[in-house]
């Protein structure tokens, strides 16, 4: 008998419950850098309309994951990314990323950036505005990659190939953030369910 014949396949390991302490350790009560990585998405030069970005993770049973770390990736407004392939320059302090996790007590979370403009996917074709998320939390044994589109964005969402690969309205309904106005800043909110009625589609990349 060989010894890949006896081996048995390691157990799977979920991200928690020391993610923030690794990731964010800021947010755990760890003063140990200077500027915590991910916080300032967009820098003080980015042209475009700020905005503020809001959610709430959800489980199966619709209580709120209260421990949940999210990394977002955008473009400008100007639909460039912050890559050597990103379509084009970008302002100085712009880094398109950023990282933030749930509140201990609500399971809410937010961010501040701008408004990314369409970008160009494969083959050329346009898409709609869009964030990118990525979350891990305890007892997610795979990070689960999602979009975030715009509800005031009806026309290019509509044309958009990402979604349009998506069948059923209702499905594609969870990848729409919804615009109010807060005290004079557009606030959009996205609501993230990982299971049961309304889940949010996520996607295998």
């Amino acid at each position: 008998m060989t010894r890949l014949e006896y081996l048995q396949e390691t157990p799977s390991q979920t991200a928690g419950p020391y993610v923030h302490i690794g990731l964010a350790p800021g947010a755990a009560g760890f003063e140990i850098y200077d500027q915590e990585l991910g916080r300032d998405i967009a820098g003080p030069n980015a042209k475009g309309e700020r905005i503020r970005v809001e959610g709430c993770v959800y489980d199966g049973t619709g209580s709120p994951v209260k421990d949940v770390l999210l990394e977002t990736w955008q473009a400008n407004s100007e639909g460039h990314y912050a890559h050597p392939e990103g379509g084009g320059p970008v302002e100085e302090g712009f880094r398109g990323w950023g990282r933030v996790i749930t509140d201990f007590a609500t399971g809410e979370w937010g961010f501040d950036t701008i408004k990314p403009g369409p970008t160009k996917g494969r083959n050329g074709r346009m898409q709609a505005p869009h964030i990118m998320l990525w979350l891990v939390a305890r007892g997610i044994n795979i990070g689960l990659n999602t979009r975030m589109y715009f509800d005031d964005e009806a026309e290019a969402n509509a044309a958009d190939p990402v979604l349009n690969l998506i069948e059923w309205e209702n499905r594609r309904a969870t990848l729409i953030a919804l615009k109010s106005d807060r005290d004079g800043t557009t606030v959009y909110r996205f609501e993230i369910r990982i299971q049961g009625e309304h889940e949010t589609v996520f996607f295998d990349i």
